[in-house]
């Protein structure tokens, strides 16, 4: 009689062998604790605070100054370094609390729960980590804060508060100092934004939309200063127009009629940069356009016959109130609107003519974003290679930036130099390219309002630096701290910050030029910066 077969068992069921022997289990170690968020914030914040006192000590702790019978004297500011050292521990753990709250101080990865594979179709241990896409990624970051929300909402009213506040400021100014005189600091500081506001906005044009980096662009302000500096003290063409138009007709109008010339000059200079620059691309690009800035600088330094070397053009025209000048006497400004001569009529009138050169400024980018050649200027920062296979010609569209952009620099230097009155080869070094360009970084590449709030932050607030008295204190830096020499240790210290906390700029968000059916910001992330 045949026997039953034995039903099939799994492997995993089958009883051992006789004799074969049991492995016992392993012991389990008991578990490590983990350190809490705020137990691991306070250890970081606390090492960092130790790293920063024993850096400094040696570099801020021991200051050497010359005594009255010139011996050297050590002086020793402890007290200081500890500052620093509680400051940036106060710092880190702030920041670990808030920003940085996470694993090991960085923020978490956004989750996007509908690219999960559950656990039960595949085993744990053949689920691949699957990265989510980029585009996800800011879409789930979006929908989880609510500040993008915010953002979309207030968006809309930013501008108009941000020019209404810019044509009231010389009100404010008056009316918190109390009289003109008293306020003419202000108004100058003013003066002095608004200038940066405008070069940021004219470079934004070939590096935020065309993405082609200029380290150049105070060859274009320089060009536009001389200009106007070197046609509004030229005798024979004074000769010429006073014997056709009367004695003080150049004198009067020379700023209006040597400003759209001087802004010619800087674009017909753009369009030189640009055709020897049209087959370089990236760090090639921007040495070139270095190399072009320092150029104008040196020739304008050695070519003294025209403009005077180093010591600069002096004696030039002031402004006038379309012919009327800022003068005391019958006929000024004063005299045919009624008014009490004050000198301070000049500075006022100078803020609004640099505010309405912005607002030209900003008007024109905004309408040539909207029209063909804007949009040929961000396909060329998208993509070079699929911006030429569309068959949009990429030497008329990057000679088009160029000089665009050159133009308004044009313009800006023409201002400076009637604002001044005087132009020297010194106020045109490439450290002025590099606070420009830097402007147009920490402010968002290609976004108007973050331009003009990092002009605002960044030259604003290395003016507030002469304010900081409370810094000679014995206890701090002692009586003979100048607060502004610091001015670029700041300076970089607020550029390593935004490029940590906020790399694409302080506004992160663009709003597009073309959309179907709805238009809302994107994240600065989806946008490009461009190669050149």
């Amino acid at each position: 009689m045949a026997s039953a077969e034995p039903a099939d068992v799994p492997d995993t069921e089958v009883p051992k062998r006789a004799g074969a022997a049991a492995k016992p289990p392993p012991a389990r170690r008991p578990a490590r604790r983990e350190p809490s968020v705020v137990e691991r914030a306070v250890s970081e914040a606390v090492a960092s605070g130790l790293l920063t006192f024993f850096v400094l000590l040696p570099l801020v702790g021991f200051h050497a100054t010359e005594s009255g019978t010139g011996s050297l004297v050590l002086d020793y500011r402890f007290g200081l370094v500890a500052v620093f050292a509680l400051v940036v521990t106060g710092g880190r753990l702030l920041l670990n609390l808030t920003v940085w709250r996470g694993e090991g101080g960085r923020r978490p990865a956004a989750r996007v729960p509908s690219t999960q594979v559950p656990s039960t179709q595949v085993p744990s241990t053949q689920v691949p980590s699957a990265r989510v896409p980029s585009a996800e990624v800011a879409e789930a970051e979006a929908v989880a804060s609510p500040w993008p929300r915010l953002g979309a909402a207030l968006s809309p009213l930013v501008k108009p508060v941000f020019f209404g506040f810019a044509v009231a400021y010389p009100l404010i100014a008056v009316t918190l100092v109390g009289g003109l005189g008293p306020s003419r600091y202000w108004i100058d500081l003013g003066i002095y934004i608004l200038t940066y506001v405008m070069l940021g906005w004219g470079l934004n044009i070939v590096v935020g939309l065309a993405g082609l980096l200029d380290l150049g662009y105070v060859a274009f302000y320089a060009v536009g200063a001389y200009t106007f500096a070197l046609l509004s003290t030229s005798v024979p063409l004074n000769d010429f127009l006073a014997g056709h138009l009367g004695d003080d007709f150049w004198k009067a109008w020379s700023f209006w009629v040597c400003l759209p010339v001087s802004g010619i000059l800087a674009a017909f200079w753009g369009v030189i940069l640009g055709f020897p620059v049209l087959r370089l691309r990236g760090d090639y690009l921007a040495i070139v356009t270095l190399a072009f800035g320092e150029i104008i600088r040196l020739v304008l330094i050695n070519w003294v016959s025209l403009t005077n070397g180093g010591s600069g053009i002096a004696s030039i025209p002031p402004i006038t109130f379309f012919g009327i000048p800022f003068t005391s006497g019958e006929g000024g400004f004063a005299w045919t609107f009624g008014l009490t001569f004050d000198s301070m009529h000049r500075m006022i009138f100078l803020y609004f003519v640099i505010l309405g050169l912005a607002a030209l400024t900003a008007l024109a980018t905004v309408r040539l974003r909207k029209m063909p050649v804007g949009r040929a200027w961000e396909a060329l920062r998208e993509d070079e290679i699929a911006c030429r296979s569309l068959g949009i010609n990429t030497t008329l569209t990057k000679l088009t930036a160029f000089a665009i952009g050159a133009m308004f620099g044009g313009f800006a230097g023409a201002f400076f130099a009637v604002r001044l009155r005087f132009v020297s080869p010194e106020s045109f070094t490439f450290m002025e390219s590099a606070v420009i360009l830097a402007i147009v970084v920490l402010g968002g590449m290609g976004s108007q309002m973050g331009v003009a709030a990092a002009a605002i932050l960044l030259i604003g607030g290395m003016e507030m630096l002469r304010n900081l008295s409370f810094l000679k204190s014995a206890w701090l830096f002692g009586p003979d701290f100048d607060p502004t020499l610091y001015r670029m240790l700041i300076f970089g210290f607020a550029m390593v910050a935004v490029m940590v906390w906020r790399p694409r700029g302080l506004v992160a968000n663009r709003m597009p030029t073309i959309f179907l059916k709805e238009r809302k910001s994107v994240s600065g992330s989806l946008v490009k910066e461009g190669h050149g």
